[in-house]
């Protein structure tokens, strides 16, 4: 491992170790009010008057924020095949299902007219999903959501920071899901958030993480339990710990950091691609952007080629995403050729603020050599 050049990591100091500490020395490790205090870390960050709450994954995020709409059994969400499966479980989590749509070639993001025809009468909400932490057409979306009186829940797990049209991603839109596990632009360990202005939404999902306990959030933030209580919903436990908070709270003040460094090696990997043959980038702005993954595209049946030089060269790289419809559980028998095409010709860079330049020149010259041979 010493050698290697690893496609993401986690990225911890010594704040974040002695932030843990404390938390242990206090003995009480469940969620608590360090809890309470990244929520408000989080609002006050993001802004405009949102409220956040935290639970322990990104994807039990999208699973409560699909359930507090009242999507279950007999229901529809539409979601781009390219995102990780964690977004298409989370829909079918609730009993719902999740149509595939395709995407734009030039960002891997939702393609909203095509997601305009699989609308049917039992579709509830669209799941738009920030690839690689962009947002394409995001507002063409919600048009679409206003006109046929759906939900919008935003797959946001990789655009954690990210400034969308002046404000903060999360700063506005119907439910916004974040992803804080340990590769993502800040993490908390494991963990995730739902942010939304809709107060019943965001009461919904307080008392779900915590096994539908009526108003044990109240108790938990004060280092208590609920001995007379009651349920009314399916909940679940997916409340955030207070060890993972503290770690997320640390990470939340080093993110103009990180944001510095991933900003700047997106911007010469595009310098150093450029020159080479067959070599497309998505459009993205980077710095408004705030980049999770670096995918390439490369054409002329050489993706595996290069994959396998840089493996050689004990490189990791990843491929972001198998699509979703393609999935045995998930295929409901139909092709979106755009998706497909991008699944073929991906590959993804390392990129996480421990890449040096220096590897990202040598990344780049293997990936040159093999369009040469």
């Amino acid at each position: 491992m010493k050698n290697l050049v690893r496609l993401s990591k986690s990225v911890i100091g010594e704040k974040e170790i002695a932030a843990v500490t404390q938390i242990l020395q206090k003995e009480f490790l469940g969620m608590g009010p360090e809890v309470q205090a990244f929520e408000n870390d989080l609002a006050v960050f993001i802004g405009d008057n949102r409220q956040v709450v935290c639970v322990n994954t990104g994807t039990a995020a999208l699973h409560l924020a699909v359930q507090a709409c009242g999507i279950g059994p007999g229901d529809e969400v539409i979601i781009p095949s390219l995102t990780y499966l964690a977004s298409y479980q989370a829909i079918s989590a609730t009993g719902a299902t999740p149509v595939s749509c395709d995407v734009l070639l030039e960002t891997g993001t939702i393609d909203p007219e095509d997601a305009a025809k699989r609308i049917t009468p039992r579709t509830r909400a669209i799941m738009p999903v920030h690839y690689a932490s962009g947002w394409g057409r995001l507002e063409q979306v919600y048009d679409l959501a206003q006109k046929h009186g759906l939900r919008v829940i935003e797959d946001a797990a990789h655009a954690f920071g990210g400034i969308y049209k002046g404000r903060r991603v999360g700063a506005s839109g119907d439910i916004v899901c974040f992803s804080f596990d340990g590769i993502k632009n800040i993490t908390s360990g494991e963990g995730g958030a739902v942010v939304t202005a809709d107060p019943q939404i965001a009461e919904y999902v307080r008392d779900a993480r915590l096994l539908g306990v009526q108003k044990d959030t109240e108790k938990r933030y004060a280092r208590e339990r609920s001995w007379e209580f009651d349920v009314t919903i399916q909940g679940w436990r997916f409340h955030m710990s207070d060890i993972m908070a503290a770690i997320g709270r640390v990470q939340l003040k080093r993110l103009e950091e990180f944001t510095t460094i991933r900003v700047r090696l997106a911007k010469n990997y595009a310098r150093l691609l450029k020159e080479i043959p067959n070599i497309r980038l998505l459009n993205i702005e980077y710095g408004p952007v705030i980049p999770h993954i670096f995918p390439i595209f490369i054409g002329q049946d050489k993706r595996d080629k290069v994959r396998q030089a840089l493996i050689d060269n004990n490189i990791q790289c990843g491929i972001h995403y198998k699509p979703n419809h393609l999935l045995s559980r998930y295929n409901l028998g139909y092709s979106l050729p755009v998706t497909e095409k991008l699944y073929q010709e991906t590959l993804t860079l390392p990129l996480h603020p421990d890449v040096t330049e220096e590897q990202q020149e040598k990344i780049c010259d293997i990936i040159r050599q093999c369009g040469d041979r």
